[in-house]
């Protein structure tokens, strides 16, 4: 009907004067009411009017639904003669930080349409209104401004009031179909509201403000456009919980409507981006590549290059058959993944990258592990690597060899997943927020990627010719490979003691290295090294876990809090967090190659330093993660004035994208 009315508005002006109110002065704010009509018309029951507010340069004012902090105006028309009803419109709002808090109003100037309803008709009116806007810069100011407006009776419109009525009016959200917009699916839970809109006519520049009772708030969304921009996916962090129904007005451009919500019982999946499902598999395919050069991975992959070395004398198509062998074993290992992700996600249960590094009994099945795979290393166990097991695949076509090739591939594909890599991220969110089809491939694609330089000498044996001849020296080789992974064997060691408690660690790393000492005097023993590994992983599974005690970070860091982030930046200050685990060695890596820097620790210094210990399962934390569109880690993120909504920063840290980061934030 207001739109309606514009378009009326503008066809009749005429060249009489409208009329028009004194103009109001307030400390930084002017008003006056203006009237397309210059009085009121014969049998006339409606006036078409407005709140006319001009704002000093920065300054704003709020819309209905003011966002974190403000108010929407207040209207008091006691006085008022001949005025049965006043209905006030809101203009499509723009969003503005103050306080470096999410808002929603207006700039420079607005117009609030009134569309006022008179007790008698043609009879003159008065218009009598105190209004109280709150205004805001760097301190809110609240301004009452008195206004009258005399309507005699009379008729007649004016073009410059009428057309700039019209402007305003037309600024006010309608319905779905006049925008072209339709919401498909609206999830809102504790942390996040998750929007699925289309429109018939694709969308260009789209903001989402949300309405929920009086209080309620929600952080500025995150915009994917889809399927050549009619398809719109938005996550807005809650702030505050609201009550009531839900509303939500999209904007784009002079485009806008408000919609009522129906809530689903879960959030629509986020649209491809990029190429969809072939671009993210080959991201999945580079991630997975780059793996292999992590800390994680590389001493599994010279573990390969060991047994490589032993075996370029071999028959080619037994040098492929191994490496074949590896390739099955990656594989296996990330389709199985990929299957146990899809099951728990049926279960409701929440999943992300790395966290069966925050289970005791895996911790200690892969301790288990390791030290039969250091024993295979120093000779005491023919587990296919060893240089006794490497001759005799040597001289015979037996297919002996092979179990230790597969166990190999699954081995590196395990140790990969406490890593992140580049493009990673992308892949696993993609995967974790698809169906099981997308699941099985993009877990897939990562595994075709670790494996890949084990294919291409599968592809290629003959590279192997190229290697040293093995000799004496492979002997020390091995025994240093043995060692390194004794070493990891004790990393996981503190990790299992970080997630269970010393006393579960102490016993299964006793029982590791009575495993070992059982293997060393007792060479190539099957059955012992297997009832060891049941031992070992028993231990784990009986023993009692400790109690998770408060969170405990490293020195100079805090204990993260969303509520803290929130309440710091609105304070004005930049705030760090570090999202890390004590098996994430990525983290670890990050850490020290650029947090504890002498640069970058300085900076950090200046701000509020918050990290969440992931070590243990966190809901908290796996929330906030979810939250960012992330199910791995690590993590890191800078929030402040210039940056209230966040900034997320590379998996690989390095000290110019923490430093601009830091300095973006800081306003």
């Amino acid at each position: 009907m207001l739109r309606a009315l514009s378009f009326l508005l503008c066809l009749a002006a005429g060249p009489l004067s409208a009329a028009t109110s004194e103009v109001a002065q307030g400390n930084v704010a002017t008003a006056r009411l203006i009237s397309a009509e210059n009085g009121i018309g014969p049998g006339g029951e409606t006036i078409s009017a407005g709140l006319d507010v001009r704002l000093e340069d920065g300054w704003k004012t709020y819309w209905r639904s003011p966002g974190e902090v403000g108010l929407p105006p207040e209207l008091n028309w006691e006085g008022s003669e001949n005025i049965a009803s006043v209905e006030l419109a809101y203009p499509a709002p723009t969003r503005f930080v103050a306080f470096d808090i999410q808002n929603f109003g207006y700039g420079e100037e607005v117009v609030y349409p009134l569309t006022v309803r008179l007790e008698e008709p043609g009879a003159p009116a008065r218009l009598s209104l105190s209004a109280t806007l709150l205004v805001c810069e760097e301190i809110c100011v609240p301004e009452t401004l008195d206004l009258v407006l005399d309507l005699p009776a009379g008729g007649g419109l004016d073009a410059e009031a009428a057309a700039r009525l019209a402007d305003w009016i037309a600024r006010v959200p309608g319905a779905g179909p006049e925008a072209g917009f339709a919401l498909d699916t609206v999830h809102l839970d504790e942390t996040a509201l998750t929007v699925k809109a289309r429109a018939d006519v694709p969308f260009a520049d789209p903001d989402i403000f949300p309405e929920q009772g009086d209080w309620a708030s929600f952080g500025a969304p995150e915009i994917t456009l889809a399927e050549g921009g009619r398809a719109l996916h938005a996550v807005l962090p809650v702030i505050a919980p609201g009550q009531g129904d839900l509303a939500l007005t999209l904007v784009d451009g002079d485009r806008a409507a408000t919609l009522p919500a129906t809530l689903a019982a879960s959030p629509p999946p986020a649209p491809a981006t990029g190429g969809g499902l072939a671009w993210t598999l080959l991201i999945a395919a580079l991630g997975g590549l780059i793996l292999n050069v992590m800390p994680c991975v590389l001493p599994v992959l010279s573990m390969k290059l060991a047994g490589a070395l032993q075996a370029r004398d071999r028959p080619l198509r037994q040098v492929r058959a191994g490496f074949l062998a590896s390739v099955a074993g990656v594989l296996t290992f990330f389709v199985g993944l990929a299957g146990v992700i899809v099951a728990l996600k049926a279960a409701g249960v929440s999943v992300g990258w790395g966290v069966q590094f925050q289970q005791p009994v895996f911790l200690a099945l892969m301790i288990g592990l390791i030290v039969l795979f250091a024993a295979s290393m120093f000779g005491w166990l023919a587990f296919g690597l060893s240089s006794d097991a490497m001759t005799r695949m040597a001289r015979t076509e037996a297919r002996g060899g092979l179990g230790g090739d597969f166990a190999t591939g699954m081995f590196a594909a395990v140790m990969a997943t406490p890593c992140s890599a580049p493009f990673l991220g992308t892949a696993v969110t993609y995967a974790l927020t698809r169906g099981a089809v997308e699941t099985f491939a993009v877990f897939a694609a990562m595994g075709a990627g670790l494996a890949l330089p084990y294919l291409l000498v599968a592809l290629r044996p003959a590279l192997i010719r190229h290697l040293p001849r093995p000799g004496a020296w492979m002997r020390t080789v091995q025994y240093v490979l043995g060692g390194l992974l004794l070493l990891t064997a004790a990393w996981l060691v503190t990790v299992l003691a970080a997630t269970a408690g010393w006393r579960v660690a102490g016993v299964v790393g006793g029982l590791g290295l009575g495993l070992l000492g059982t293997l060393a005097w007792r060479r190539g023993s099957w059955s012992l090294a297997a009832t060891g590994l049941a031992t070992v992983t028993a231990a784990a599974l009986l023993l009692p876990v400790a109690e998770r005690g408060p969170g405990a970070v490293d020195a100079g860091w805090e204990v993260f809090a969303m509520d803290r982030v929130t309440a710091e930046v609105a304070a004005g200050r930049v705030v760090f967090v570090d999202v890390t685990a004590d098996w994430c060695l990525t983290c670890k890596a990050n850490k020290r190659l650029v947090l504890d820097g002498e640069t970058v620790s300085a900076a950090l210094a200046q701000t509020v330093a918050l990290q969440a210990d992931w070590t243990r399962p966190d809901a908290a934390i796996a929330a906030y993660l979810q939250s960012n569109d992330r199910f791995g880690i690590p993590f890191n993120a800078v929030y402040g004035p210039g940056a209230p909504d966040g900034i997320v920063l590379p998996e690989l840290l390095t000290e110019a994208a923490v430093l601009d980061a830091l300095d973006r934030a800081g306003g």
